[in-house]
């Protein structure tokens, strides 16, 4: 039997945690789930990702980033009672989960994950990814949140503090990201062009305005 535990296994876990491509994305989670069992058809597989991922998911919470990054009384508002101002712009959850706003700087990043479950603020990040639901996510992010953060192409400085947050079925997190450099005098909707959900997981930093 012990051949089974081996632990060279740990080394497959990356594997689950790198995140896939869009496409990948929305082959593995939705296709597989759905299609297989016959009970929907790929083309409105396509609309109900797109409706998720483009336009009511990721991009509610980056009017929410880009908003606090315009307008310093909204960001004090999003970091004192998340839940208020998120509903504010018209995104409010579908329970009484809570919002609470974290918010990375030079100092501190912050990584959420739902080690219980997969908790996720649906209303403004849409459909988890693959990857936030998985195990090795999960307990990673909490045992070696730099490992993972390195995993996803953000390294970290030595004093910079990570800290991990873990979503409840209460209490739901967002990650508002660090303004990228050169963005003086940008636009709301400019603004939130560089802001992706992974950034607003944590897991990544904010897109750099030369990408």
């Amino acid at each position: 039997m012990s051949e089974h535990h081996h632990h060279h296994d740990h080394h497959h876990d990356h594997d689950h945690t790198d995140p896939p491509s869009d496409l990948e994305l929305r082959v593995k989670s939705l296709e597989s789930l759905l299609v297989e069992k016959g009970l929907v058809d790929p083309a409105a597989i396509d609309l109900l990702v797109d409706a998720y991922e483009t336009k009511i998911g990721p991009r509610n919470g980056a009017k929410v980033v880009a908003k606090a990054w315009s307008d310093p009384a909204f960001k004090k508002w999003l970091l004192e009672d998340a839940t208020a101002a998120i509903a504010s712009l018209g995104f409010t959850g579908r329970g009484g989960e809570h919002m609470k706003a974290v918010e990375n700087t030079a100092k501190v990043h912050n990584v959420v994950v739902c080690t219980l479950c997969s908790c996720y603020p649906w209303p403004v990040l849409g459909l988890p990814p693959v990857w936030y639901k998985s195990a090795p996510y999960r307990s990673r992010a909490v045992a070696d949140p730099r490992g993972v953060l390195k995993e996803f192409g953000t390294g970290l400085p030595e004093d910079v503090e990570v800290r991990v947050w873990d979503s409840t079925s209460e209490v739901r997190y967002l990650v508002l990201p660090e303004r990228p450099a050169n963005t003086d005098g940008w636009s709301e909707e400019q603004l939130a062009t560089l802001v992706t959900r992974n950034s607003m997981i944590g897991v990544e930093k904010a897109r750099t305005t030369d990408n």
